[in-house]
Protein backbone atom coordinates (compact mmCIF):
# COMPACT_ATOMS: atom_id res chain seq x y z
CA UNK A 1 0.00 0.00 0.00
CA UNK A 2 1.07 3.69 -1.00
CA UNK A 3 2.41 5.44 1.97
CA UNK A 4 2.44 9.29 2.29
CA UNK A 5 4.34 9.71 5.41
CA UNK A 6 7.64 11.87 5.10
CA UNK A 7 10.16 12.09 2.23
CA UNK A 8 10.89 8.88 0.90
CA UNK A 9 13.78 7.77 -1.75
CA UNK A 10 11.61 7.14 -4.84
CA UNK A 11 12.20 6.25 -8.75
CA UNK A 12 15.64 7.32 -9.83
CA UNK A 13 17.05 7.69 -6.31
CA UNK A 14 15.55 10.53 -5.82
CA UNK A 15 13.89 12.38 -2.28
CA UNK A 16 10.56 12.19 -2.88
CA UNK A 17 8.11 13.74 0.00
CA UNK A 18 4.80 11.90 -1.15
CA UNK A 19 2.73 14.75 0.74
CA UNK A 20 3.71 17.55 -1.00
CA UNK A 21 4.21 15.95 -4.49
CA UNK A 22 0.31 14.21 -4.56
CA UNK A 23 -0.86 17.52 -3.30
CA UNK A 24 0.83 19.18 -6.41
CA UNK A 25 -0.26 16.60 -8.77
CA UNK A 26 -3.95 16.62 -7.58
CA UNK A 27 -3.55 20.51 -8.38
CA UNK A 28 -2.31 20.27 -11.87
CA UNK A 29 -4.64 17.00 -12.87
CA UNK A 30 -7.62 19.83 -11.55
CA UNK A 31 -6.27 22.44 -13.89
CA UNK A 32 -5.99 20.24 -16.56
CA UNK A 33 -9.84 19.06 -16.13
CA UNK A 34 -11.24 22.30 -15.97
CA UNK A 35 -9.18 23.41 -19.50
CA UNK A 36 -9.98 20.25 -21.14
CA UNK A 37 -13.36 20.39 -19.55
CA UNK A 38 -14.12 23.46 -21.42
CA UNK A 39 -12.89 21.86 -24.35
CA UNK A 40 -14.71 18.93 -24.14
CA UNK A 41 -17.66 20.47 -23.57
CA UNK A 42 -17.70 23.52 -26.40
CA UNK A 43 -17.49 20.26 -28.66
CA UNK A 44 -20.50 18.61 -27.27
CA UNK A 45 -22.77 21.64 -27.41
CA UNK A 46 -22.42 22.25 -31.07
CA UNK A 47 -21.16 18.93 -32.45
CA UNK A 48 -24.92 17.44 -33.06
CA UNK A 49 -26.12 20.50 -34.83
CA UNK A 50 -22.52 20.67 -36.65
CA UNK A 51 -23.36 17.16 -38.24
CA UNK A 52 -26.88 17.95 -39.26
CA UNK A 53 -26.40 20.94 -41.03
CA UNK A 54 -23.64 18.97 -42.94
CA UNK A 55 -25.96 16.34 -43.79
CA UNK A 56 -29.22 17.87 -43.83
CA UNK A 57 -30.82 15.04 -41.39
CA UNK A 58 -31.58 14.76 -37.80
CA UNK A 59 -31.13 11.17 -38.53
CA UNK A 60 -27.17 11.62 -38.53
CA UNK A 61 -27.37 14.19 -35.59
CA UNK A 62 -26.24 12.47 -33.22
CA UNK A 63 -23.30 10.50 -35.20
CA UNK A 64 -21.14 13.32 -33.55
CA UNK A 65 -21.38 12.59 -30.44
CA UNK A 66 -21.39 8.71 -30.96
CA UNK A 67 -18.02 8.72 -32.64
CA UNK A 68 -16.96 11.01 -29.68
CA UNK A 69 -18.44 7.73 -27.07
CA UNK A 70 -16.46 5.49 -29.35
CA UNK A 71 -13.31 6.67 -29.67
CA UNK A 72 -13.13 7.19 -25.60
CA UNK A 73 -13.47 3.31 -25.94
CA UNK A 74 -10.96 2.86 -28.74
CA UNK A 75 -8.52 5.29 -26.98
CA UNK A 76 -8.99 4.05 -23.27
CA UNK A 77 -6.25 0.43 -23.74
CA UNK A 78 -3.69 2.22 -25.72
CA UNK A 79 -3.57 5.25 -23.64
CA UNK A 80 -3.72 3.17 -20.10
CA UNK A 81 -0.65 0.65 -21.96
CA UNK A 82 1.68 4.45 -22.14
CA UNK A 83 0.73 5.09 -18.59
CA UNK A 84 1.75 1.32 -17.47
CA UNK A 85 5.37 1.68 -19.34
CA UNK A 86 5.89 5.07 -19.16
CA UNK A 87 3.92 6.79 -16.38
CA UNK A 88 0.45 9.19 -16.43
CA UNK A 89 2.17 12.47 -17.93
CA UNK A 90 3.03 10.63 -21.21
CA UNK A 91 -0.57 9.06 -21.55
CA UNK A 92 -2.57 11.62 -20.44
CA UNK A 93 -0.60 14.28 -22.26
CA UNK A 94 -1.13 12.34 -25.23
CA UNK A 95 -4.30 11.67 -24.80
CA UNK A 96 -5.30 15.58 -24.89
CA UNK A 97 -2.80 16.31 -27.78
CA UNK A 98 -4.86 13.74 -29.50
CA UNK A 99 -8.35 15.03 -29.08
CA UNK A 100 -7.22 18.66 -29.54
CA UNK A 101 -5.88 17.09 -33.09
CA UNK A 102 -9.25 16.03 -33.52
CA UNK A 103 -10.75 19.06 -33.19
CA UNK A 104 -9.08 20.56 -35.30
CA UNK A 105 -10.10 17.76 -38.24
CA UNK A 106 -13.06 18.49 -36.83
CA UNK A 107 -12.99 22.09 -37.67
CA UNK A 108 -11.43 21.73 -41.39
CA UNK A 109 -14.12 18.40 -42.17
CA UNK A 110 -16.75 20.78 -41.51
CA UNK A 111 -15.29 23.89 -43.24
CA UNK A 112 -14.93 21.80 -45.98
CA UNK A 113 -18.24 19.69 -45.87
CA UNK A 114 -16.94 16.72 -45.51
CA UNK A 115 -19.03 14.90 -43.45
CA UNK A 116 -16.50 11.31 -43.07
CA UNK A 117 -13.66 13.94 -42.25
CA UNK A 118 -15.80 15.52 -39.32
CA UNK A 119 -16.62 12.03 -37.85
CA UNK A 120 -12.69 11.08 -38.18
CA UNK A 121 -12.11 14.25 -35.80
CA UNK A 122 -15.37 13.22 -33.81
CA UNK A 123 -13.64 9.82 -32.78
CA UNK A 124 -9.81 11.37 -32.43
CA UNK A 125 -11.97 14.07 -30.17
CA UNK A 126 -13.16 11.04 -28.31
CA UNK A 127 -9.65 10.54 -26.83
CA UNK A 128 -10.37 13.74 -24.42
CA UNK A 129 -12.60 12.15 -22.96
CA UNK A 130 -11.07 9.12 -22.24
CA UNK A 131 -8.23 10.96 -21.06
CA UNK A 132 -10.38 12.84 -18.81
CA UNK A 133 -11.51 9.79 -16.85
CA UNK A 134 -8.36 8.55 -16.83
CA UNK A 135 -6.76 11.36 -15.07
CA UNK A 136 -9.23 10.51 -12.09
CA UNK A 137 -6.84 7.53 -11.25
CA UNK A 138 -3.92 9.60 -11.53
CA UNK A 139 -4.85 11.58 -8.43
CA UNK A 140 -5.13 8.08 -6.69
CA UNK A 141 -1.83 6.55 -7.39
CA UNK A 142 -0.08 8.44 -4.43
CA UNK A 143 -2.95 9.10 -2.09
CA UNK A 144 -2.97 7.66 1.11
CA UNK A 145 -5.86 5.36 2.38
CA UNK A 146 -7.55 7.65 4.18
CA UNK A 147 -7.59 10.01 1.67
CA UNK A 148 -7.84 8.25 -1.75
CA UNK A 149 -11.64 8.78 -1.99
CA UNK A 150 -11.02 12.52 -1.50
CA UNK A 151 -8.39 12.88 -4.12
CA UNK A 152 -10.19 11.04 -6.56
CA UNK A 153 -13.22 13.15 -6.27
CA UNK A 154 -11.87 16.70 -6.23
CA UNK A 155 -10.28 16.02 -9.70
CA UNK A 156 -14.01 14.60 -11.07
CA UNK A 157 -15.27 17.73 -9.48
CA UNK A 158 -13.49 20.07 -11.46
CA UNK A 159 -14.91 18.35 -14.17
CA UNK A 160 -17.97 20.66 -13.42
CA UNK A 161 -15.98 24.10 -14.21
CA UNK A 162 -15.51 23.01 -17.78
CA UNK A 163 -18.85 20.98 -18.23
CA UNK A 164 -20.51 24.15 -17.35
CA UNK A 165 -18.41 26.22 -19.12
CA UNK A 166 -17.94 24.56 -22.30
CA UNK A 167 -21.16 24.63 -23.53
CA UNK A 168 -21.93 28.54 -23.15
CA UNK A 169 -19.13 29.58 -25.65
CA UNK A 170 -21.44 29.70 -28.20
CA UNK A 171 -21.65 33.26 -28.01
CA UNK A 172 -17.80 33.96 -27.90
CA UNK A 173 -17.13 31.13 -30.40
CA UNK A 174 -19.36 32.82 -33.14
CA UNK A 175 -17.26 36.16 -32.78
CA UNK A 176 -13.58 34.16 -32.85
CA UNK A 177 -15.37 31.91 -36.01
CA UNK A 178 -16.28 35.26 -37.88
CA UNK A 179 -12.56 36.65 -37.43
CA UNK A 180 -11.27 33.70 -39.32
CA UNK A 181 -13.99 32.88 -41.95
CA UNK A 182 -15.70 29.81 -40.41
CA UNK A 183 -19.35 28.85 -39.99
CA UNK A 184 -20.69 30.21 -36.78
CA UNK A 185 -21.35 26.88 -35.23
CA UNK A 186 -17.51 26.35 -35.52
CA UNK A 187 -16.67 28.86 -33.20
CA UNK A 188 -16.65 26.51 -30.09
CA UNK A 189 -14.81 23.74 -31.72
CA UNK A 190 -12.01 26.41 -32.08
CA UNK A 191 -12.04 27.09 -28.31
CA UNK A 192 -12.39 23.09 -27.98
CA UNK A 193 -8.94 23.00 -29.90
CA UNK A 194 -7.41 25.77 -27.52
CA UNK A 195 -7.79 24.05 -24.41
CA UNK A 196 -7.63 20.46 -25.21
CA UNK A 197 -3.91 21.68 -26.32
CA UNK A 198 -3.14 23.36 -23.93
CA UNK A 199 -4.64 20.98 -21.21
CA UNK A 200 -1.90 18.59 -23.01
CA UNK A 201 0.81 21.39 -22.34
CA UNK A 202 -0.09 21.66 -18.59
CA UNK A 203 0.00 17.92 -18.08
CA UNK A 204 3.54 17.85 -19.72
CA UNK A 205 5.45 20.43 -18.20
CA UNK A 206 3.88 20.48 -14.46
CA UNK A 207 2.99 16.81 -13.59
CA UNK A 208 6.59 16.16 -12.95
CA UNK A 209 7.68 14.02 -11.04
CA UNK A 210 5.57 11.34 -12.67
CA UNK A 211 2.81 10.16 -9.66
CA UNK A 212 2.56 6.45 -11.09
CA UNK A 213 6.63 6.44 -11.32
CA UNK A 214 6.65 7.51 -7.93
CA UNK A 215 4.04 5.33 -6.25
CA UNK A 216 5.71 2.61 -8.09
CA UNK A 217 9.49 3.48 -6.71
CA UNK A 218 7.82 4.12 -2.98
CA UNK A 219 6.04 0.57 -3.09
CA UNK A 220 9.45 -1.33 -4.12
CA UNK A 221 11.86 0.50 -2.17
CA UNK A 222 15.50 0.48 -3.46
CA UNK A 223 15.01 -1.84 -6.04
CA UNK A 224 11.86 -0.46 -8.23
CA UNK A 225 13.53 2.42 -9.89
CA UNK A 226 14.74 0.67 -12.84
CA UNK A 227 11.43 -0.77 -12.84
CA UNK A 228 9.07 2.40 -12.32
CA UNK A 229 11.17 3.56 -15.46
CA UNK A 230 10.28 0.14 -17.46
CA UNK A 231 6.73 0.58 -16.59
CA UNK A 232 6.65 -2.91 -14.99
CA UNK A 233 3.44 -4.69 -15.10
CA UNK A 234 0.75 -6.15 -17.22
CA UNK A 235 -0.08 -4.61 -20.41
CA UNK A 236 -3.72 -3.90 -21.08
CA UNK A 237 -5.29 -6.71 -22.37
CA UNK A 238 -3.68 -9.07 -19.63
CA UNK A 239 -4.70 -7.07 -17.39
CA UNK A 240 -8.69 -9.09 -17.76
CA UNK A 241 -7.01 -11.11 -15.90
CA UNK A 242 -5.55 -8.95 -13.16
CA UNK A 243 -9.42 -7.69 -12.48
CA UNK A 244 -10.29 -11.12 -12.50
CA UNK A 245 -8.04 -12.61 -9.51
CA UNK A 246 -9.17 -9.32 -7.49
CA UNK A 247 -13.07 -9.81 -5.88
CA UNK A 248 -12.34 -6.10 -5.14
CA UNK A 249 -11.21 -4.98 -8.86
CA UNK A 250 -13.81 -7.23 -10.67
CA UNK A 251 -16.71 -5.57 -8.31
CA UNK A 252 -15.39 -2.38 -9.24
CA UNK A 253 -15.37 -2.62 -12.76
CA UNK A 254 -18.76 -3.91 -13.02
CA UNK A 255 -19.88 -0.78 -10.91
CA UNK A 256 -18.49 1.47 -13.15
CA UNK A 257 -19.97 -0.38 -16.28
CA UNK A 258 -23.61 -0.84 -14.35
CA UNK A 259 -23.42 2.87 -12.89
CA UNK A 260 -22.63 4.94 -16.05
CA UNK A 261 -25.14 2.59 -18.01
CA UNK A 262 -27.60 3.23 -16.60
CA UNK A 263 -27.07 7.04 -16.18
CA UNK A 264 -26.48 7.10 -20.00
CA UNK A 265 -29.95 5.11 -20.70
CA UNK A 266 -32.31 7.29 -19.13
CA UNK A 267 -30.67 10.76 -19.24
CA UNK A 268 -30.20 10.44 -23.42
CA UNK A 269 -33.76 9.55 -23.96
CA UNK A 270 -35.03 12.21 -21.51
CA UNK A 271 -34.99 15.48 -23.60
CA UNK A 272 -36.89 13.88 -26.05
CA UNK A 273 -39.44 12.15 -23.33
CA UNK A 274 -39.91 15.84 -22.74
CA UNK A 275 -39.81 17.52 -25.55
CA UNK A 276 -43.09 14.92 -26.23
CA UNK A 277 -44.49 16.38 -22.97
CA UNK A 278 -44.21 20.00 -24.46
CA UNK A 279 -41.47 20.98 -22.71
CA UNK A 280 -39.19 24.33 -23.96
CA UNK A 281 -35.67 24.28 -24.77
CA UNK A 282 -35.03 26.18 -21.68
CA UNK A 283 -36.71 24.07 -19.43
CA UNK A 284 -35.01 20.86 -20.92
CA UNK A 285 -31.58 22.48 -20.75
CA UNK A 286 -32.23 23.58 -17.51
CA UNK A 287 -32.87 19.59 -16.71
CA UNK A 288 -29.72 18.53 -18.20
CA UNK A 289 -27.40 21.75 -16.32
CA UNK A 290 -28.66 20.28 -13.12
CA UNK A 291 -28.13 16.78 -13.75
CA UNK A 292 -24.58 17.47 -14.62
CA UNK A 293 -24.52 18.89 -11.24
CA UNK A 294 -25.73 16.17 -9.99
CA UNK A 295 -22.87 13.91 -11.89
CA UNK A 296 -20.13 16.37 -10.43
CA UNK A 297 -20.42 19.10 -8.01
CA UNK A 298 -21.18 16.76 -4.97
CA UNK A 299 -18.17 14.18 -5.59
CA UNK A 300 -16.09 15.25 -2.90
CA UNK A 301 -18.61 14.86 -0.62
CA UNK A 302 -19.08 11.61 -2.35
CA UNK A 303 -14.91 11.19 -1.76
CA UNK A 304 -15.30 12.47 2.03
CA UNK A 305 -17.89 9.70 2.73
CA UNK A 306 -16.17 6.66 0.57
CA UNK A 307 -13.29 7.55 2.89
CA UNK A 308 -14.98 7.89 6.10
CA UNK A 309 -17.65 4.69 5.93
CA UNK A 310 -15.91 2.66 3.09
CA UNK A 311 -15.92 1.94 -0.55
CA UNK A 312 -18.68 -0.42 -0.46
CA UNK A 313 -21.32 0.71 1.65
CA UNK A 314 -21.14 3.83 -0.61
CA UNK A 315 -21.92 1.94 -3.75
CA UNK A 316 -24.00 0.62 -2.40
CA UNK A 317 -25.59 3.64 -1.81
CA UNK A 318 -25.21 4.56 -5.38
CA UNK A 319 -27.09 1.60 -6.12
CA UNK A 320 -30.23 2.73 -4.40
CA UNK A 321 -29.91 6.44 -5.27
CA UNK A 322 -30.01 5.13 -9.40
CA UNK A 323 -33.03 2.61 -8.25
CA UNK A 324 -34.76 5.70 -6.67
CA UNK A 325 -33.76 7.86 -9.44
CA UNK A 326 -35.23 5.17 -12.20
CA UNK A 327 -38.30 5.08 -10.18
CA UNK A 328 -39.41 8.76 -10.35
CA UNK A 329 -38.28 9.37 -13.59
CA UNK A 330 -40.12 6.74 -14.84
CA UNK A 331 -43.70 7.24 -12.65
CA UNK A 332 -43.25 10.80 -13.74
CA UNK A 333 -45.27 10.80 -16.91
CA UNK A 334 -44.77 14.02 -17.96
CA UNK A 335 -44.70 15.98 -14.89
CA UNK A 336 -41.76 18.09 -15.15
CA UNK A 337 -40.63 18.56 -11.52
CA UNK A 338 -40.64 15.06 -10.97
CA UNK A 339 -38.78 14.37 -14.32
CA UNK A 340 -35.83 16.92 -12.88
CA UNK A 341 -35.72 15.80 -9.78
CA UNK A 342 -35.62 11.70 -11.58
CA UNK A 343 -32.68 12.95 -13.66
CA UNK A 344 -30.93 15.41 -10.52
CA UNK A 345 -30.68 11.53 -8.48
CA UNK A 346 -29.48 10.02 -11.43
CA UNK A 347 -26.36 11.91 -11.60
CA UNK A 348 -26.12 11.61 -7.63
CA UNK A 349 -26.53 7.83 -7.94
CA UNK A 350 -23.62 8.15 -10.66
CA UNK A 351 -21.56 10.18 -8.89
CA UNK A 352 -21.78 7.47 -6.02
CA UNK A 353 -21.32 4.70 -8.34
CA UNK A 354 -18.06 6.36 -9.93
CA UNK A 355 -15.45 7.76 -7.39
CA UNK A 356 -16.32 4.62 -5.05
CA UNK A 357 -15.52 2.13 -7.52
CA UNK A 358 -12.90 4.22 -8.71
CA UNK A 359 -11.46 4.56 -5.58
CA UNK A 360 -12.21 0.89 -4.82
CA UNK A 361 -10.76 -0.62 -7.99
CA UNK A 362 -7.25 1.66 -7.43
CA UNK A 363 -7.09 -0.01 -4.10
CA UNK A 364 -7.56 -3.34 -5.06
CA UNK A 365 -4.48 -3.69 -7.08
CA UNK A 366 -0.60 -2.81 -6.73
CA UNK A 367 0.67 0.07 -8.43
CA UNK A 368 2.38 -1.61 -11.45
CA UNK A 369 -1.10 -2.82 -12.31
CA UNK A 370 -3.35 -0.39 -12.41
CA UNK A 371 -2.94 1.04 -15.52
CA UNK A 372 -3.65 -1.24 -17.66
CA UNK A 373 -7.30 -2.32 -15.44
CA UNK A 374 -8.21 1.11 -15.63
CA UNK A 375 -7.92 1.65 -19.40
CA UNK A 376 -10.31 -1.62 -19.26
CA UNK A 377 -12.40 -0.59 -16.41
CA UNK A 378 -12.84 2.80 -19.01
CA UNK A 379 -13.01 1.03 -22.04
CA UNK A 380 -16.05 -1.21 -20.81
CA UNK A 381 -17.48 1.81 -19.28
CA UNK A 382 -18.09 3.84 -22.82
CA UNK A 383 -18.71 0.74 -24.93
CA UNK A 384 -21.67 0.46 -22.51
CA UNK A 385 -22.48 3.75 -21.99
CA UNK A 386 -22.71 3.72 -26.06
CA UNK A 387 -24.71 0.69 -26.02
CA UNK A 388 -27.46 1.80 -23.90
CA UNK A 389 -27.49 5.70 -25.36
CA UNK A 390 -28.38 3.31 -28.45
CA UNK A 391 -30.77 0.72 -27.17
CA UNK A 392 -32.33 3.35 -24.81
CA UNK A 393 -34.27 5.24 -28.32
CA UNK A 394 -35.51 1.95 -29.08
CA UNK A 395 -36.90 1.14 -25.62
CA UNK A 396 -38.59 5.18 -25.72
CA UNK A 397 -40.11 4.72 -29.35
CA UNK A 398 -41.74 0.95 -28.83
CA UNK A 399 -42.15 0.89 -24.75
CA UNK A 400 -42.36 4.18 -23.66
CA UNK A 401 -40.52 5.87 -20.97
CA UNK A 402 -41.53 3.97 -17.92
CA UNK A 403 -40.66 0.60 -19.56
CA UNK A 404 -36.81 2.39 -20.51
CA UNK A 405 -36.61 3.33 -16.80
CA UNK A 406 -37.66 -0.09 -15.38
CA UNK A 407 -34.88 -1.63 -17.91
CA UNK A 408 -32.12 1.40 -16.76
CA UNK A 409 -31.89 -0.43 -13.42
CA UNK A 410 -31.05 -4.08 -14.46
CA UNK A 411 -27.38 -3.57 -14.39
CA UNK A 412 -27.87 -2.30 -10.57
CA UNK A 413 -28.59 -6.11 -9.86
CA UNK A 414 -25.74 -7.86 -10.19
CA UNK A 415 -23.42 -4.94 -8.39
CA UNK A 416 -25.76 -5.43 -5.33
CA UNK A 417 -25.23 -9.16 -5.56
CA UNK A 418 -21.24 -8.94 -5.80
CA UNK A 419 -21.17 -6.03 -3.19
CA UNK A 420 -23.04 -8.30 -0.58
CA UNK A 421 -20.82 -11.35 -1.13
CA UNK A 422 -18.08 -9.41 -1.24
CA UNK A 423 -18.49 -7.45 2.23
CA UNK A 424 -19.74 -11.20 3.67
CA UNK A 425 -16.23 -12.45 2.52
CA UNK A 426 -14.24 -9.85 4.22
CA UNK A 427 -16.78 -10.10 7.21
CA UNK A 428 -15.89 -13.58 7.54
CA UNK A 429 -11.86 -13.30 7.36
CA UNK A 430 -12.06 -10.55 9.83
CA UNK A 431 -13.69 -13.04 12.04
CA UNK A 432 -11.33 -15.57 11.68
Amino acid sequence: MTTTEGPQVGAGGRTIDPVRLQRRTVLVLMASQIIGGVGVGSALSVGGLIAEELTGSQSWAGMATTMITLGAALFALPLAGIAARRGRRPGLSLGWFVAGTGGAVMIGGAHAGLFAVFLLGAVLFGSGTATNLQSRYAAADLAGERSRGRDLSLVVWATTIGSVAGPNLTGPGAVVAGWLGLSALLGPLVFSTVGLLAAAMLIAVLLRPDPLLAARGLAGGDAAPTAARRGSGPGPWASFGTIARSPGAVLAVVAIVASHACMVMVMTMTPVHMSHGGATLTVIGLTISLHIAGMFALSPLVGWLADRYGRIPMLLAGQTILIAAAAVSGTAGHHQGMVVTGLVLLGVGWSFGLVSASTLLAESLEPHQRPGAQGVSDMAMSLGGAACGALSGVLLGAFGFGVLNAVAIAPAVPVIILALRTLSARSRASAR
